[in-house]
């Protein structure tokens, strides 16, 4: 790769034998070349074996449906993009002129689709067992705070479920503002939920500013309730 990546081997606490394998898991399908799928879905399969492996050992007592719900929420593109954010991946990615234009270093599936990809090239640089201990490594703080019963539904999707059990129209949001260069935006959406005053909120990605807005009506919602 072009950039040195000494400090994305300290980020993501692996040195890759073979540089090639790391330089195809940063390359978008949109840059020419080798691309990173097929390693996405070698890490995405590694990915959901490891958290489901780590969570069935530790909690030997909860069901099959809050271990997948567990699972699910640690596996999410919203996680594993917030990884891609930890790791600067977006300052390592190969972009289409096209994909870079548009922000693509920074959009939440390009980071997550990237993290699975890293999964995949670590895996055949290595054994399964580093991969393993890599991404437990990795995931060590979220695993210690979840736990079965905990709902892991986001906002977004907490709003829509209790629309749609009074039978109320689904929220809308709009984004009717965004600031900053294309590396740092912020995102001003509004939420509008039938008989209540539209919200405001402001986050760094559109995603980020909806579920804050999802999350202030639900609020509201409730107390009213």
């Amino acid at each position: 790769m072009k950039k040195n990546v000494a400090e994305l081997y300290s980020k993501i606490g692996y040195h890759f034998s073979n540089e090639a394998l790391l330089e195809q898991a940063m390359t978008h399908r949109s840059h020419k070349g080798q691309h990173n799928e097929r390693l996405e879905f070698l890490g995405d399969s590694i990915l959901s074996f490891v958290i489901a492996n780590a969570l069935y050992h530790k909690f030997p007592k909860a069901r099959e449906g809050d271990l997948s719900r567990m699972r699910s929420t640690l596996v999410r593109g919203q996680t594993l993009a917030e990884f891609g954010v930890e790791f600067n991946l977006g300052d390592y990615l190969r972009l289409g002129p096209g994909e870079l234009k548009s922000g693509g270093f920074r959009r939440e599936s390009t980071l997550a689709d990237a993290v699975e990809a890293i999964i995949g090239a670590v895996f055949l640089d290595s054994n399964i067992d580093t991969c393993s201990e890599l991404i437990l490594t990795w995931y060590a703080s979220r695993l210690d705070a979840i736990s079965p019963g905990h709902n892991q539904k986001d906002p977004k999707t907490l709003l829509q479920e209790y629309l749609q059990a009074r039978k109320l129209p689904l929220p809308g949001y709009t984004v009717i503002d965004t600031k900053g260069q294309a590396h740092n935006q912020t995102f001003t959406v509004e939420c509008i939920v039938e008989g209540m005053e539209s919200i405001i909120s402001v986050g760094s990605s559109r995603r980020k500013a909806e579920q804050k807005a999802a999350e202030k009506a639900l609020k509201i919602l409730k107390n009213d309730a």
